[in-house]
C-alpha cells in the first residue's frame, strides 16, 4: 500500500506537469520520510548525492552527448544525408530510405534518439517535401529513424543500464550492434513495402546522370564519421582505452572533424557545450530523483515482495520478461526512456537475474538490456505520447499529429517482429559479445 501511494503521488505530480525528476524526487522524499523520518532522509540526501555524482563511470554520459552536439553543430548530418540520398536514389522511396541510413550513421556518433530525430529531420524533411513525399511517410520515417540513435552504439540509455545493472559497457555496446543493424534494414524494408502499397506517398526521384561521380564526391563527407567511429570502437575493443576514455577521444575527434568542415563557429561551439551541460544536468537530476524513489520503494520491501510474487506464479522466465516489456510499453506513454530505466531497472533486474534462462548470468543481463533498449525505442514512437513523433511533427507544421502516428505504424510492426526475434533467439544479441570477449 505504501508503494502504491508513492507511485500515485508521482503520477499526480506528473499530471500537474511537474518535471519527471521533481515528481520522482518529491514522491520518493515523502515516502522515505514517512517510513524512516526526516533526519535519515536528509542524511541519505547528503551521502547519496555525492556518491552518485562522484562516480567516474557517469562521466561517459556528458562526453557522448558532447560528441553528438559537435556532430550536429558541425554540419556532419548534411553530408550523411546527401551521400545516402544519392546512394538510394534508384529505389522507390529512396529519400525515406536515405533518412534511415543517415539516422543510423549519425546515431553511431550521437547516442540520443531525440537529437538524432531532430537533426536528421532538419536536413531531410525539406528535401522529402520538395520531392512530393507525403507528410505521413516523411514524419513517420524520420521519427522511427531517430530511434536508431539509441539502438546503434554509443547509446546513453544503454550506458545508464550498464551502470544500474553493473554490467560491462563495451559488451553491451557490442550486443546492440546486430539488433541495431537489423532495425535499420527492417525500417528500409518497411518503407519498400509501404511505397509499393501507397506509391503516391513517395514519387520517384530522378536519378542524376553523373550519379557515380556525385557518390564519390559526397563520400568524402562521410569519411570523417567513419574514422571517428573506427577510432572510438576500434580502440575500445582493441583494449587501447576504456569506454570513458573512448568517449573523450571520440568527442575530441568529432570536434576536429567539425572544424575541418569549417561550419563550426564560436557561437555553435558555445551552443554545443551549453546544450551538453543542460542535457547532463537533466539526466543527473533524474538520477537523484530515481535514487530517492527507489530507496523509498526499497523501504516498503516492494522489490522483494514482487520477486516472491512472480516466483509464486510459476510463470516461465521468458513469459516474465515479455510481461516486463509490455509494462515498459505502457509506461512509455507517460515517461521518457531515462526515467523508465532509472525507476524500473533496480526493481526488475534482480527478478530477471534470479531466473534460470539456461544462460550465464552475464549473458542474461546483456540480453535483457538489449530487449529493454528496443522496448524503450518502441515507446519513443507509440501513441499517445511517442516523444520522437512529437519532435518531428513540431518541425512539420503542415502535417497533423494523427498523420504522423499513422506513419509510424509500419515501423512499430517492424519493431514488434524484431523484439520477438531477439526474445526467441538471444544469439542475435549475444553473438558479437562472444566474438569480442
Amino acid at each position: 500500500m505504501s508503494a502504491l501511494l508513492i507511485f500515485g503521488l508521482m503520477l499526480v505530480l506528473m499530471a500537474l506537469r511537474a518535471p519527471i525528476a521533481i515528481s520522482m524526487g518529491v514522491a520518493g522524499a515523502v515516502g522515505y520520510a514517512a517510513q524512516a523520518g526526516w533526519a535519515p532522509l536528509l542524511s541519505f540526501l547528503n551521502d547519496q548525492a555525492f556518491a552518485r555524482f562522484a562516480s567516474y563511470d557517469l562521466s561517459v554520459i556528458p562526453l557522448f552527448i558532447l560528441m553528438g552536439h559537435f556532430a550536429t553543430q558541425g554540419g556532419l548530418s548534411k553530408a550523411l544525408f546527401a551521400f545516402a540520398s544519392v546512394l538510394m536514389a534508384p529505389f522507390k522511396g529512396g529519400l525515406a530510405m536515405a533518412s534511415v541510413l543517415a539516422s543510423a550513421a549519425f546515431g553511431s556518433i550521437c547516442g540520443s534518439s531525440v537529437a538524432t530525430a531532430a537533426t536528421i529531420t532538419s536536413v531531410a524533411l525539406p528535401e522529402m517535401r520538395r520531392h512530393g513525399y507525403s507528410g505521413r511517410l516523411s514524419t513517420g520515417t524520420l521519427a522511427a529513424g531517430g530511434t536508431l540513435g539509441i539502438l546503434i552504439p554509443p547509446s546513453v540509455p544503454l550506458v545508464i543500464y550498464a551502470i544500474l545493472a553493473e554490467q560491462n559497457i563495451a559488451k553491451l555496446f557490442a550486443a546492440a550492434v546486430v539488433p541495431g543493424v537489423i532495425a535499420m534494414l527492417s525500417y528500409m524494408a518497411a518503407i519498400a513495402i509501404y511505397v509499393r502499397w501507397w506509391p503516391e506517398h513517395a514519387p520517384q526521384v530522378a536519378v542524376a546522370a553523373n550519379r557515380p561521380r556525385m557518390t564519390g564526391a559526397l563520400l568524402a563527407g562521410v569519411v570523417p564519421i567513419a574514422i571517428v567511429f573506427s577510432i572510438v570502437f576500434g580502440g575500445i575493443y582493441g583494449g587501447w582505452f576504456t569506454p570513458t576514455e573512448g568517449a573523450a577521444i571520440g568527442a575530441a575527434c568529432t570536434l576536429l572533424a567539425a572544424l575541418a568542415k569549417r561550419e563550426l563557429s564560436w557561437d555553435k561551439l558555445a551552443q554545443a557545450f551549453y546544450a551538453t551541460a543542460e542535457a547532463t544536468a537533466m539526466i543527473f537530476l533524474i538520477f537523484i530523483g530515481a535514487d530517492l524513489m527507489n530507496s523509498a520503494l526499497a523501504l516498503t520491501q516492494l522489490p522483494n515482495q514482487l520477486a516472491g510474487l512472480v516466483q509464486g506464479w510459476g510463470w516461465a522466465p521468458v513469459t516474465v520478461v515479455v510481461a516486463m516489456l509490455l509494462f515498459y510499453m505502457v509506461l512509455g506513454a507517460v515517461m521518457d526512456e531515462l526515467s523508465m530505466l532509472l525507476l524500473t531497472i533496480p526493481i526488475f533486474f534482480p527478478i530477471v537475474n534470479g531466473m534460470d534462462f539456461g544462460m550465464p548470468q552475464e549473458s542474461v543481463a546483456i540480453w535483457f538490456g538489449i530487449l529493454v533498449l528496443m522496448t524503450v525505442g518502441f515507446g519513443m514512437l507509440a501513441p499517445p505520447v511517442g516523444l520522437n513523433v512529437y519532435v518531428v511533427n513540431s518541425m512539420a507544421k503542415d502535417t497533423p499529429i494523427a498523420e504522423s502516428y499513422r506513419g509510424v505504424l509500419p515501423f512499430l510492426i517492424s519493431d514488434t517482429l524484431r523484439m520477438a526475434a531477439v526474445i526467441c533467439f538471444p544469439g542475435i544479441a549475444l553473438g558479437v559479445v562472444r566474438w569480442v570477449s
